[in-house]
């Protein structure tokens, strides 16, 4: 069975005065994830939605500008986005969404062995979230279409490194 994991589609990375926007990247790639949650829905393929979620003092704010605290509107799931009752949010402090999480025994329960992702940013969260997955041999499937980054070449740099190094594919 697959699972679409939709990945960081919060306030802080995809509006514009988000504290780590993604900008135009990453509002054009919304349309493209919507029209993926409702076919993996009309599928009854489980939705996942990845939400970064930061305590105060995280350590990651060594390296970035704080983001998507816990109970700020910077962590919530973009309004163009719907959540539904069947679907499972999964928060994570670092950048993939297996580490510290329940992702694997959630998937595995579900018999999930192969993800599909779409979100932000392609070459931070959307990488290591698709390294781990193939490190625990998930099938990895990444939408070009429906990733972004505030980063171009980092962006392009990530799919390639996704596909040529982890084996994911690329569609």
């Amino acid at each position: 069975m697959k699972a679409l994991l939709v990945i960081d589609m919060l306030k802080d990375f995809i509006d514009q005065d988000g504290v780590l926007t993604t900008g135009n990247a990453g509002q054009e790639i919304i349309a493209f994830i919507n029209d993926k949650i409702a076919e993996f829905r009309k599928n009854n393929f489980p939705v996942i939605f990845v939400c970064d979620n930061h305590e105060q003092d995280d350590k990651e704010f060594d390296m970035f500008p704080a983001h998507c605290i816990a109970d700020t509107k910077g962590a919530e799931i973009i309004t163009q986005l719907s959540v539904e009752a069947t679907d499972k949010i999964i928060k994570k402090r670092r950048y993939s969404a297996f580490f510290g999480t329940d992702l694997d025994l959630y998937l595995r329960e579900k018999q999930v062995d192969e993800v599909h992702l779409v979100g932000v940013n392609t070459n931070i969260c959307v990488l290591y979230t698709a390294a781990d997955a193939r490190n625990i041999n998930y099938q990895v499937t990444v939408y070009k279409d429906g990733v972004a980054s505030f980063n171009e070449q980092a962006h392009d740099f990530a799919l390639e490194e996704m596909k040529n190094t982890l084996g994911c594919q690329i569609v």
